[in-house]
């Protein structure tokens, strides 16, 4: 199998189209204290919820050959865009290589296997929702599971400008969620990767009724039980992680603070030479 060639300690890679992905890399390093992790935000292209699947396509495949030649034994796709849009490609183009995971498939397997015959909501970006992806995915598992999407647009920008846990955006969250299209749900996806930041929000204007389904939280346990399954969980702590941007700015530095919860270093790496 392809999984015996890999060592042990090789490093996680992880990319996203900006750093709204340091969400699941935090939830994995929280979960997987041990492992080096090598992070790409691909912030000269952002977002990628505007740009045509063959742009996401081409951005993900040079991304993947970075990640590749720092050694990587599985690529995490932290962004929903890119999962919908080059998942299938990418796995096939790393297949003799690494590990390909995505934000999708591991939310999809969770829902259809504990709620079956209920109705649940989705919130992410438009091209996200209008997409279809998820909805598609949880059909083909025919497990009568209704599921009731909504995009919100002004949720990203918010958290990425700080504006979260304030009145501000508990207004916003509030009017979104109050949505007649998001109503009698028993559990809600958090379609977005920035969105973990404001679950705490979503939860208490919920009152603790319906279950908050966490992306990054969940992709963190599907990895760490793949790593598991082939035996290739880190034997001993890792070294340092490596944080890389195809373009910087401070203020890509500073959000970093907000997604991650600790200050890190980004180093620019340019995809297009």
């Amino acid at each position: 199998m392809m999984q015996s060639s890999k060592t042990k300690n090789q490093p996680i890679g992880i990319f996203d189209s900006g750093i709204g992905g340091m969400t699941v890399a935090r939830a994995i390093k929280k979960l997987l204290p041990n492992e080096n992790m090598i992070y790409f935000g691909d912030t000269a292209h952002l977002p990628y919820g505007d740009k045509s699947e063959a742009a996401i396509q081409a951005y993900s495949i040079k991304i993947a050959d970075v990640l590749l030649k720092k050694g990587c034994k599985v690529i995490v796709i932290a962004c929903n865009s890119a999962s919908s849009a080059a998942y299938e490609l990418l796995k096939e183009y790393v297949r003799h290589d690494a590990m390909v995971i995505n934000v999708i498939d591991p939310m999809v397997k969770l829902v259809t296997h504990q709620f079956a015959g209920r109705t649940l909501g989705l919130i992410g970006t438009k091209r996200t929702v209008q997409s279809d992806v998820y909805t598609r995915k949880i059909e083909e598992a025919n497990k009568g599971i209704t599921l009731k999407s909504l995009a919100t647009p002004l949720l990203a920008p918010m958290i990425e400008e700080g504006f979260f846990n304030n009145q501000i955006s508990h207004e916003i969250i509030a009017q979104y969620l109050e949505d007649e299209h998001l109503q009698h749900i028993e559990a809600l996806i958090l379609a977005c990767t920035h969105y973990p930041l404001i679950k705490k929000e979503i939860q208490d204007l919920y009152k603790g009724g319906i279950t908050i389904l966490d992306s990054s939280e969940i992709v963190a346990q599907a990895l760490k039980d793949y790593l598991t399954q082939q035996d290739i969980l880190a034997s001993q702590p890792h070294t340092a992680d490596h944080f890389f941007v195809s373009d910087y700015t401070d203020s890509f530095e500073t959000s970093t603070k907000i997604f991650f919860k600790q200050k890190v270093h980004l180093e620019k790496m340019t995809l297009w030479r």
